[in-house]
Protein backbone atom coordinates (compact mmCIF):
# COMPACT_ATOMS: atom_id res chain seq x y z
CA UNK A 1 0.00 0.00 0.00
CA UNK A 2 1.20 3.18 -1.09
CA UNK A 3 0.05 6.37 0.45
CA UNK A 4 1.56 9.81 -0.01
CA UNK A 5 1.19 11.91 2.77
CA UNK A 6 1.21 15.60 3.41
CA UNK A 7 4.28 17.34 5.85
CA UNK A 8 2.16 20.17 6.70
CA UNK A 9 -0.02 19.16 9.52
CA UNK A 10 0.27 20.29 12.81
CA UNK A 11 4.27 19.42 13.85
CA UNK A 12 4.95 17.30 16.76
CA UNK A 13 6.35 19.02 19.90
CA UNK A 14 10.06 18.30 21.20
CA UNK A 15 10.15 16.34 24.44
CA UNK A 16 10.63 18.40 27.22
CA UNK A 17 10.19 18.23 30.81
CA UNK A 18 9.76 21.35 33.35
CA UNK A 19 10.31 23.55 30.39
CA UNK A 20 13.51 22.51 29.51
CA UNK A 21 14.59 20.11 26.48
CA UNK A 22 15.46 16.66 27.76
CA UNK A 23 19.11 15.67 26.87
CA UNK A 24 19.72 12.19 25.93
CA UNK A 25 21.61 10.10 28.14
CA UNK A 26 24.78 8.60 26.78
CA UNK A 27 25.53 4.64 26.62
CA UNK A 28 27.43 2.02 25.21
CA UNK A 29 27.64 -1.68 24.17
CA UNK A 30 30.39 -4.16 23.07
CA UNK A 31 29.92 -5.40 20.00
CA UNK A 32 31.15 -9.04 19.11
CA UNK A 33 34.88 -7.60 17.92
CA UNK A 34 35.18 -5.98 21.04
CA UNK A 35 34.38 -2.54 19.74
CA UNK A 36 32.60 0.04 21.73
CA UNK A 37 29.63 1.52 19.85
CA UNK A 38 28.36 4.46 21.54
CA UNK A 39 24.44 5.17 21.68
CA UNK A 40 22.57 8.51 23.31
CA UNK A 41 18.93 7.28 24.62
CA UNK A 42 16.26 9.63 24.74
CA UNK A 43 12.79 9.44 26.39
CA UNK A 44 11.31 6.01 28.08
CA UNK A 45 8.73 3.46 26.86
CA UNK A 46 8.83 0.62 23.98
CA UNK A 47 12.56 0.51 22.81
CA UNK A 48 13.07 2.09 19.39
CA UNK A 49 16.95 2.49 17.42
CA UNK A 50 17.30 4.89 14.84
CA UNK A 51 20.05 4.05 12.37
CA UNK A 52 21.83 6.83 10.84
CA UNK A 53 22.98 6.74 6.74
CA UNK A 54 26.24 8.00 5.44
CA UNK A 55 28.00 11.70 5.46
CA UNK A 56 26.45 11.50 8.92
CA UNK A 57 26.52 10.25 12.84
CA UNK A 58 23.97 9.81 15.54
CA UNK A 59 23.73 13.57 16.40
CA UNK A 60 22.09 14.43 12.99
CA UNK A 61 18.87 12.30 14.72
CA UNK A 62 18.91 14.47 17.84
CA UNK A 63 15.75 16.33 16.94
CA UNK A 64 13.88 13.37 15.51
CA UNK A 65 14.76 11.31 18.74
CA UNK A 66 13.53 14.23 21.39
CA UNK A 67 10.16 14.57 18.75
CA UNK A 68 9.65 10.67 19.52
CA UNK A 69 10.68 10.54 23.38
CA UNK A 70 7.35 11.29 24.54
CA UNK A 71 6.58 7.98 23.59
CA UNK A 72 9.64 5.53 23.23
CA UNK A 73 13.14 4.68 24.89
CA UNK A 74 14.59 6.30 21.41
CA UNK A 75 18.36 4.63 20.62
CA UNK A 76 20.77 7.02 18.38
CA UNK A 77 23.71 4.81 18.20
CA UNK A 78 26.88 6.47 16.31
CA UNK A 79 27.77 3.45 13.33
CA UNK A 80 31.47 3.06 13.47
CA UNK A 81 34.00 5.21 12.52
CA UNK A 82 32.01 8.15 13.99
CA UNK A 83 31.64 10.00 17.36
CA UNK A 84 30.99 8.06 20.16
CA UNK A 85 31.95 4.29 18.62
CA UNK A 86 35.35 3.11 17.58
CA UNK A 87 36.48 2.24 14.14
CA UNK A 88 35.66 0.26 11.68
CA UNK A 89 38.26 -3.33 12.31
CA UNK A 90 39.13 -4.04 8.75
CA UNK A 91 36.81 -6.66 8.22
CA UNK A 92 33.81 -7.11 6.17
CA UNK A 93 32.32 -3.76 6.68
CA UNK A 94 28.41 -5.07 6.85
CA UNK A 95 29.14 -7.71 9.11
CA UNK A 96 30.73 -5.66 11.44
CA UNK A 97 28.33 -3.08 11.17
CA UNK A 98 25.48 -5.80 11.62
CA UNK A 99 26.88 -7.02 15.18
CA UNK A 100 27.01 -3.78 16.00
CA UNK A 101 23.37 -3.38 16.02
CA UNK A 102 22.84 -7.01 17.19
CA UNK A 103 24.76 -5.97 20.26
CA UNK A 104 22.45 -2.76 20.82
CA UNK A 105 19.13 -4.79 20.37
CA UNK A 106 20.16 -7.62 22.98
CA UNK A 107 21.36 -4.90 25.36
CA UNK A 108 18.10 -2.95 24.92
CA UNK A 109 15.88 -5.45 24.45
CA UNK A 110 14.98 -3.67 21.72
CA UNK A 111 12.65 -4.89 18.47
CA UNK A 112 11.83 -1.77 16.74
CA UNK A 113 14.42 -0.38 13.92
CA UNK A 114 13.76 2.58 11.51
CA UNK A 115 17.23 2.81 9.22
CA UNK A 116 18.36 5.78 6.57
CA UNK A 117 20.28 5.16 3.38
CA UNK A 118 22.73 2.55 4.22
CA UNK A 119 21.56 2.54 7.55
CA UNK A 120 18.43 1.67 6.75
CA UNK A 121 20.27 -1.44 4.31
CA UNK A 122 21.96 -2.57 7.49
CA UNK A 123 18.40 -2.94 9.40
CA UNK A 124 17.34 -4.69 5.94
CA UNK A 125 19.82 -7.50 6.41
CA UNK A 126 19.65 -7.71 10.30
CA UNK A 127 15.71 -8.13 9.64
CA UNK A 128 16.70 -10.91 6.99
CA UNK A 129 19.19 -12.67 10.14
CA UNK A 130 17.27 -12.59 13.17
CA UNK A 131 13.66 -12.58 14.56
CA UNK A 132 14.55 -10.01 16.94
CA UNK A 133 13.62 -7.07 14.57
CA UNK A 134 9.21 -6.91 15.10
CA UNK A 135 8.70 -3.57 12.79
CA UNK A 136 11.32 -2.26 10.59
CA UNK A 137 10.95 0.84 8.99
CA UNK A 138 13.62 1.71 6.02
CA UNK A 139 13.92 5.69 4.66
CA UNK A 140 15.17 5.12 1.10
CA UNK A 141 18.01 2.57 1.13
CA UNK A 142 20.36 3.46 -1.28
CA UNK A 143 20.03 -0.15 -3.56
CA UNK A 144 20.73 -0.54 -7.13
CA UNK A 145 19.13 -2.91 -10.04
CA UNK A 146 23.29 -4.34 -10.48
CA UNK A 147 26.15 -4.57 -8.01
CA UNK A 148 28.32 -3.02 -11.52
CA UNK A 149 27.84 0.89 -10.74
CA UNK A 150 28.38 1.04 -6.81
CA UNK A 151 31.32 -1.51 -6.94
CA UNK A 152 32.87 0.95 -9.69
CA UNK A 153 31.88 3.89 -7.58
CA UNK A 154 33.73 1.93 -4.67
CA UNK A 155 36.66 1.55 -6.59
CA UNK A 156 37.28 5.02 -7.94
CA UNK A 157 36.66 6.23 -3.88
CA UNK A 158 39.12 3.91 -3.04
CA UNK A 159 41.62 5.06 -5.62
CA UNK A 160 41.56 8.59 -4.98
CA UNK A 161 41.68 8.45 -1.23
CA UNK A 162 44.63 6.16 -1.28
CA UNK A 163 46.53 8.76 -3.31
CA UNK A 164 45.53 11.76 -0.70
CA UNK A 165 42.70 13.14 -3.11
CA UNK A 166 39.85 13.28 -0.78
CA UNK A 167 38.51 16.32 -1.91
CA UNK A 168 38.05 14.04 -5.35
CA UNK A 169 37.07 11.33 -3.93
CA UNK A 170 33.96 13.30 -1.84
CA UNK A 171 33.01 14.05 -5.40
CA UNK A 172 33.19 10.59 -6.90
CA UNK A 173 30.94 9.79 -4.11
CA UNK A 174 28.54 12.36 -3.94
CA UNK A 175 28.12 11.97 -7.63
CA UNK A 176 27.64 8.18 -7.58
CA UNK A 177 25.51 8.94 -4.92
CA UNK A 178 23.09 11.61 -6.60
CA UNK A 179 23.71 13.77 -2.89
CA UNK A 180 23.72 17.29 -2.97
CA UNK A 181 21.52 19.57 -5.34
CA UNK A 182 21.69 19.38 -9.34
CA UNK A 183 23.34 22.25 -9.60
CA UNK A 184 26.09 21.14 -7.91
CA UNK A 185 27.04 17.88 -9.13
CA UNK A 186 26.51 19.80 -12.79
CA UNK A 187 29.66 21.69 -12.35
CA UNK A 188 33.23 20.41 -13.39
CA UNK A 189 34.54 17.63 -11.12
CA UNK A 190 38.45 20.14 -10.25
CA UNK A 191 36.15 23.03 -9.19
CA UNK A 192 33.59 21.39 -7.35
CA UNK A 193 36.62 18.89 -5.61
CA UNK A 194 38.12 22.41 -4.91
CA UNK A 195 34.98 23.56 -3.55
CA UNK A 196 35.14 20.36 -1.33
CA UNK A 197 38.58 20.91 -0.38
CA UNK A 198 37.89 24.49 1.14
CA UNK A 199 35.06 23.44 2.83
CA UNK A 200 36.83 20.90 4.67
CA UNK A 201 40.03 23.24 5.67
CA UNK A 202 37.79 25.87 6.58
CA UNK A 203 35.76 23.89 8.44
CA UNK A 204 39.20 22.73 10.43
CA UNK A 205 39.60 26.03 11.40
CA UNK A 206 36.64 26.29 13.36
CA UNK A 207 35.99 25.23 16.84
CA UNK A 208 34.13 21.22 17.11
CA UNK A 209 30.62 21.11 16.83
CA UNK A 210 27.84 17.96 17.63
CA UNK A 211 28.84 16.81 13.87
CA UNK A 212 31.92 15.16 13.17
CA UNK A 213 34.03 17.05 10.15
CA UNK A 214 33.62 16.48 6.58
CA UNK A 215 37.47 15.45 6.20
CA UNK A 216 36.05 12.78 9.11
CA UNK A 217 33.46 11.31 7.25
CA UNK A 218 35.20 11.15 3.81
CA UNK A 219 37.17 8.10 6.01
CA UNK A 220 33.49 6.30 6.42
CA UNK A 221 32.39 6.50 3.30
CA UNK A 222 34.48 3.16 2.17
CA UNK A 223 32.42 1.12 4.16
CA UNK A 224 29.18 2.71 3.36
CA UNK A 225 29.74 2.15 -0.68
CA UNK A 226 31.01 -1.30 0.09
CA UNK A 227 27.85 -2.15 1.93
CA UNK A 228 26.18 -0.66 -1.11
CA UNK A 229 27.95 -2.53 -3.54
CA UNK A 230 27.27 -5.75 -1.64
CA UNK A 231 23.42 -5.05 -0.97
CA UNK A 232 22.68 -4.23 -4.57
CA UNK A 233 21.32 -6.38 -7.06
CA UNK A 234 18.49 -9.12 -6.80
CA UNK A 235 15.72 -8.10 -4.43
CA UNK A 236 13.09 -10.99 -4.88
CA UNK A 237 14.66 -13.38 -2.92
CA UNK A 238 13.66 -11.18 0.30
CA UNK A 239 12.47 -12.56 3.25
CA UNK A 240 11.62 -10.31 6.06
CA UNK A 241 9.10 -11.56 9.20
CA UNK A 242 9.12 -7.75 10.54
CA UNK A 243 5.92 -5.94 9.87
CA UNK A 244 7.94 -3.11 7.40
CA UNK A 245 7.56 0.93 6.49
CA UNK A 246 9.12 2.11 2.79
CA UNK A 247 9.35 5.96 3.33
CA UNK A 248 11.09 8.24 1.23
CA UNK A 249 10.31 11.89 -0.08
CA UNK A 250 8.87 12.69 -3.31
CA UNK A 251 12.18 15.77 -3.76
CA UNK A 252 14.42 12.54 -3.32
CA UNK A 253 16.67 11.35 -6.41
CA UNK A 254 14.61 9.22 -8.93
CA UNK A 255 16.58 6.40 -8.42
CA UNK A 256 15.55 5.80 -4.50
CA UNK A 257 12.56 6.13 -5.44
CA UNK A 258 12.93 2.97 -7.67
CA UNK A 259 14.78 0.98 -5.11
CA UNK A 260 11.88 1.91 -2.80
CA UNK A 261 9.51 0.62 -5.76
CA UNK A 262 11.21 -2.43 -6.30
CA UNK A 263 11.13 -3.33 -2.24
CA UNK A 264 7.31 -2.98 -2.41
CA UNK A 265 7.26 -5.86 -5.17
CA UNK A 266 9.73 -7.66 -2.93
CA UNK A 267 7.56 -6.88 0.17
CA UNK A 268 4.21 -6.90 -1.03
CA UNK A 269 3.26 -6.56 2.11
CA UNK A 270 5.27 -3.47 3.51
CA UNK A 271 3.68 -0.14 3.76
CA UNK A 272 5.21 2.66 1.56
CA UNK A 273 4.77 6.41 2.56
CA UNK A 274 5.94 9.21 0.34
CA UNK A 275 6.39 12.52 2.66
CA UNK A 276 5.37 15.74 -0.17
CA UNK A 277 7.91 18.02 -0.22
CA UNK A 278 10.68 16.52 1.47
CA UNK A 279 13.95 14.37 0.46
CA UNK A 280 16.96 12.39 1.55
CA UNK A 281 17.94 14.38 4.35
CA UNK A 282 14.31 14.79 5.89
CA UNK A 283 15.56 13.31 9.14
CA UNK A 284 18.26 15.15 10.31
CA UNK A 285 18.29 17.84 12.21
CA UNK A 286 16.82 21.39 11.07
CA UNK A 287 19.99 23.38 11.37
CA UNK A 288 21.65 20.55 8.69
CA UNK A 289 18.91 20.88 6.25
CA UNK A 290 16.00 18.27 7.79
CA UNK A 291 12.56 18.63 8.72
CA UNK A 292 12.50 16.14 11.57
CA UNK A 293 9.20 17.43 13.01
CA UNK A 294 7.35 15.85 9.61
CA UNK A 295 9.29 12.46 9.60
CA UNK A 296 8.42 12.01 13.46
CA UNK A 297 4.72 11.28 13.08
CA UNK A 298 4.68 8.65 10.44
CA UNK A 299 7.49 6.55 12.52
CA UNK A 300 5.08 7.26 15.77
CA UNK A 301 2.41 6.07 13.23
CA UNK A 302 4.08 2.62 12.20
CA UNK A 303 5.74 1.67 15.81
CA UNK A 304 2.88 2.33 17.91
CA UNK A 305 -0.33 3.78 16.16
CA UNK A 306 -0.50 6.99 17.52
CA UNK A 307 -0.66 10.42 15.77
CA UNK A 308 -2.60 12.52 13.35
CA UNK A 309 -4.96 10.57 11.13
CA UNK A 310 -4.56 11.35 7.47
CA UNK A 311 -7.95 13.14 7.27
CA UNK A 312 -6.95 15.74 10.24
CA UNK A 313 -3.77 16.75 7.95
CA UNK A 314 -3.24 20.67 6.33
CA UNK A 315 -2.46 19.65 2.49
CA UNK A 316 -0.55 22.39 1.88
CA UNK A 317 3.28 21.97 0.74
CA UNK A 318 5.84 23.22 3.30
CA UNK A 319 8.13 26.34 1.13
CA UNK A 320 11.65 24.93 2.66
Amino acid sequence: MWTQVSTAHEPVAVHVRDGAVVEPTLGSVISADGTTIGYRQFGTGPGLVLLHGSMSSGAHHAELARLLADSFSVYVPDRRGRGLSGPYGGRDPLAEELEDLSALLVATGTSNVWGLSSGAIIALHAARTTPAIAKLALFEPPLFPDRAHPAAILAQFDDEMARGRTGDAMVTAMRGAEMGPDWMRALPKPLLARLVGLGMSQEARKPAGPYPTMRELAATLHADFAIVARSSGRLDDLAIGADTLLMGGSRSPAFLKRTLADLGEALPAARRVELEGLDHAASWNSDVRGHPEFVAPEIRRFFSGVGPTLATMDRTIPTA
